[in-house]
């Protein structure tokens, strides 16, 4: 069994993105710029907020952390959206998800002009990653593209189960992974909770992909020997002995799990690291106009 070491891989692509950065900006360009808006005070989603602050510093980018109180309208909300779409030092924004449940967040995904949509969620990007067309690619399966491709993870031909259909998720990885190309020619199937039989559709996997945020889901008799594991799962559960009071679990029961596998990643550690990563290489191609001009 080899662990999937998500946080060295991404130490690795931001040190790329960084001297990419360093090579721009020598040159006399211009410095990629993120902006991050966030609403309210979730506390996981602040978390990720400040990683992703973090990460803006240590690739060399600029960072702009826009933040308003839960009580924030929808329209209030969709007129800074139109601010950054029309801020030209602005490269791409995110709307940090999940929004207060007053809010649309359909609506407010709409709203980003979709050529600075470098969390890649809006129904263009969304279309082109479809049909195999250069876009802003879904941040976690494209971290998850990245972990296959530098642990060299066979995928072609290969059985590939996903549980879970999420427009975040389930559905960009499973549209990805049967795309021509390496990392892809995989046979994909979509399991989710209405599907009959999931643990024998599970079991014949060669990779498992769990993303349905429910703790421990993926038990060792729903797994081959063999099989590559992608936990995408990341749920606080209470945990006392914690200085936060919690911890994060996957949607894989690692310990039972984990000895029949070629491959598994851990939680936290293992897709997380990749998904800012992920977004930090999409604002870096829509800094360098590289996909919309």
């Amino acid at each position: 069994m080899e662990l999937i070491d998500g946080k060295a891989i991404s130490e690795q692509v931001k040190k790329e993105i960084a001297q990419e950065v360093a090579q721009i900006i020598a040159k006399g360009g211009k410095q990629p710029h993120l902006a991050v808006i966030i609403v309210g005070h979730d506390g996981g989603s602040e978390t990720y907020v400040a990683h992703k602050v973090k990460s803006c510093e240590q690739v060399g980018f600029k960072s702009t952390r826009i933040a308003f109180e839960e009580d924030i309208t929808e329209e209030q909300l969709l007129s800074e959206i139109h601010k950054l779409n029309e801020d030209p030092d602005v490269d791409g924004f995110i709307v940090q998800l999940p929004l207060p449940k007053h809010l649309d967040e359909q609506k407010v995904i709409e709203a980003i002009d979709y050529r600075k949509d470098v969390d890649g969620f809006h129904p263009i990007n969304v279309g082109r990653t479809n049909i195999g067309l250069p876009s802003f690619v879904s941040a976690t399966p494209a971290g998850i593209l990245e972990l296959l491709k530098r642990y060299q993870i066979e995928t072609d031909g290969k059985k590939v189960v996903i549980i879970g259909r999420s427009n975040i998720v389930g559905k960009p990885m499973a549209s990805l992974l049967i795309q021509k190309g390496y990392p892809g020619n995989a046979t994909v199937t979509i399991c989710h909770s209405h599907t009959k039989n999931l643990k024998e559709v599970v079991r014949e996997a060669d990779i498992i992909i769990a993303a349905m945020g429910s703790p421990k889901f993926v038990t060792a008799d729903m797994v081959k020997d063999g099989a590559t594991v992608i936990d995408v799962g990341t749920t606080r559960v209470p945990d006392p002995s914690r200085k936060s009071g919690f911890r994060l679990t996957g949607d894989v029961d690692f310990e039972n799990v984990a000895p029949k596998c070629a491959y598994i990643t851990p939680v936290p550690g293992g897709v997380g690291p990749m998904t800012i990563c992920s977004l930090l290489k999409n604002t870096l191609l829509a800094g360098k106009k590289a996909i919309y001009k």
